[in-house]
């Protein structure tokens, strides 16, 4: 897979159903999963990090952009990044862009992205366990993927941060960046190839 390529179908699709595995999960407990990236090298996935606990308006901002660190720290060629509409403009405090409430899927390289959204319904689950406002998505028609569509502040952000490369001075770039990004709170779960 050469720079500037798009992300193969089966990964691809592997990633939305995950994604959207994560939101059922999420909302049958009674949130939406936080901000996740996931940055690809040549075709091979490195893992998926989760932002780190958030206080809303600047700190929301800047935690979204700084999960570019791993991807960059990998020398990622694409990134595919996750967020909900209505929680992260609120986590934000910028207005809702598009669809809300909706899964967004943005898939990068270096040389342009790809915005693609599930907007779903929330529905109560009938046998929530202890009464909880447990709910469930009903994924609605999904629109066309936009090609380099307008992205929110922090995401756009995150997704040109993925491409410059970090200047640390240290044996093991990558490896630094995930134990400061753990230290901060960030969630990160490397597949097997990039867990040295």
């Amino acid at each position: 897979m050469g720079e500037g390529k798009f992300v193969d179908t089966p990964i691809w699709d592997t990633l939305v159903a995950s994604m959207k595995n994560a939101y059922s999960t999420g909302l049958s407990e009674g949130s939406v999963p936080r901000p996740v990236i996931m940055p690809l090298v040549r075709g091979e996935l490195v893992g998926l990090i989760w932002v780190r606990p958030l206080e809303v308006g600047e700190d929301a901002m800047t935690g979204i952009a700084q999960l570019s660190n791993i991807a960059a720290a990998a020398g990622a060629d694409e990134v595919v990044l996750a967020w909900e509409t209505g929680d992260v403009a609120t986590a934000c405090g910028v207005p809702a862009v598009g669809p809300a409430p909706c899964l967004n899927m943005v898939h990068a390289t270096k040389d342009g992205h790809v915005l693609h959204q599930f907007p779903y319904a929330e529905e109560a689950l009938a046998d929530a366990p202890g009464g909880k406002d447990a709910r469930e998505p009903r994924w609605l028609p999904a629109p066309q993927p936009r090609q380099d569509a307008e992205l929110i502040p922090p995401v756009r952000a995150a997704v040109s941060f993925s491409f410059t490369p970090l200047d640390l001075d240290h044996p093991s770039p990558f490896g630094v960046t995930v134990v400061l990004m753990e230290e901060d709170g960030f969630t990160v779960r490397l597949t097997e190839a990039f867990a040295r």
